[in-house]
Formats: C-alpha cells, sequence, structure tokens
C-alpha cells in the first residue's frame, strides 16, 4: 500500500477539535456514507469532535465477480469466513493506523480518538483496535464482525483491553447474518472486553434509534 494518507471527508463539530472519530464505510460505499449522520447525533454540547471519513483503496473484490470497488480488503465468498484477505487487512490497518497518527500531530491523543465502522469498516475497527499499541476513547462497531478471529488471541495487544465497544446489529440482516455477529461478540467477551451489545428491527443497515444510540456512546466515551 502506498504511504500516502487515504483521502478523507472532515467535518468538525467546533474549532480547535480536542477529540476524533474516524468513521471507516462498508464494502462499495465511500466515505461520504455516513457523513450525513453527523448533525443527526446532535453532538453540540460535547467536546470538539473532527469526524474523519477516509475513502477505501479501490481493489478488485472476488465476490463481486472481481469488479473493482472501494474495499478495505477482499471477500472471497458469502460471510468470508473460511478464507479472509489476510494481506488486504493488514494493508488497511496500516492505513488506518496513519490516519490516527495524523490525528495525534493534530494534537488529538490516541486516548481522545474512537475508531467507527460498519460491515467492512466494523471489521477493519476490530482489527486494528484490539492491536493498536495506543489506548483508544472506544470502538463503535455497526453491522459487521470480529476478522481474523482465530488470530486475535495472539495478536491482541493489552492498551485497549478496557476500552469500551460498542457492538451493533440488524437481527434481519442478510449480509452479514445475526449469528456470525453473535459469534464475535461472545468472542470479545470471553477475551475479558467491555461489550455493549445491541440489536435493532432492521437489515444490513443503520435506523433512528442506532442513532441515538451512537449518540449515547460517544458523549460517554468522548469527554
Amino acid at each position: 500500500m502506498s504511504s500516502t494518507l487515504l483521502e478523507s471527508i472532515e467535518i468538525e463539530t467546533g474549532p480547535h477539535p480536542s477529540h476524533a472519530v474516524i468513521w471507516l464505510h462498508g464494502l462499495g460505499a465511500d466515505g461520504n456514507d455516513f457523513a450525513p449522520l453527523v448533525p443527526e447525533l446532535k453532538l453540540q454540547d460535547a467536546p470538539a469532535i473532527r469526524f474523519v471519513f477516509p475513502h477505501a483503496p479501490v481493489r478488485p473484490v472476488t465476490i463481486n465477480n472481481g469488479m473493482s470497488m472501494r474495499a478495505w480488503y477482499d471477500i472471497f465468498m458469502p460471510q468470508g469466513v473460511l478464507r479472509e484477505d489476510d494481506a488486504g487487512l493488514r494493508d488497511s490497518q496500516a492505513a488506518i493506523e496513519a490516519l490516527i497518527s495524523r490525528e495525534n500531530a493534530r494534537g488529538v491523543p490516541t486516548e481522545n480518538i474512537v475508531l467507527a465502522g460498519f460491515s467492512q469498516g466494523c471489521a477493519m475497527t476490530l482489527q486494528t483496535g484490539l492491536r493498536l499499541k495506543q489506548k483508544l476513547a472506544g470502538m463503535m462497531c455497526l453491522s459487521g464482525y470480529l476478522p481474523l478471529a482465530s488470530l486475535i488471541d495472539a495478536e491482541l495487544h493489552p492498551a485497549n483491553q478496557q476500552t469500551p465497544i460498542f457492538l451493533a446489529h440488524g437481527t434481519m440482516d442478510p449480509v452479514i447474518v445475526l449469528e456470525r455477529a453473535q459469534a464475535s461478540q461472545q468472542k470479545l467477551i470471553a477475551l475479558g472486553y467491555d461489550v455493549s451489545w445491541k440489536t435493532y428491527p432492521m437489515q444490513h443497515s443503520v435506523c433512528f434509534d442506532e442513532v441515538q444510540d451512537i449518540s449515547t456512546f460517544l458523549r460517554k466515551v468522548l469527554v
């Protein structure tokens, strides 16, 4: 992967942000996908936050007949369980770590940063956050799963062992079935993580109640 930083959309809720949320989109989307949610989170009275919505690299995706699209990693088969794109996951992990380092350089310590993501972005939040050597404020994981689950015991870093994790999923999700998310939740709890688990009567999407719960989570951890 190139050493250049990922292109991103940035929204600041106030001048000189002291906190940041790095929010990762899903397969085939881009950073524009969740930017419209910022006003709906109603965080005006929270500390000034810089929301960073990076665009994933464009790459061929096997499950979509090799069509090129924005993706954090390749997906070889439905549910992506039997074979995972280890190299792609680790390349994107490095790119996300570079975004965290840029926030540090702009005066936002890692402990004031939330990593967030939807679907593939959720997977990348866990891929990166559990291995990160500096403590995050929180991880927000929407409609996704824990990638490379068989390796995480050996690769996790203790820096984020106490970091709050918000894990949310739709009960009718046809893309990443609820059982896959539940297995990820159970794995994280078994490893001792602080997991808040929420489900919503929706498919592979975001709903109003979830947005309210996201706002509550961000208020709690970005202080």
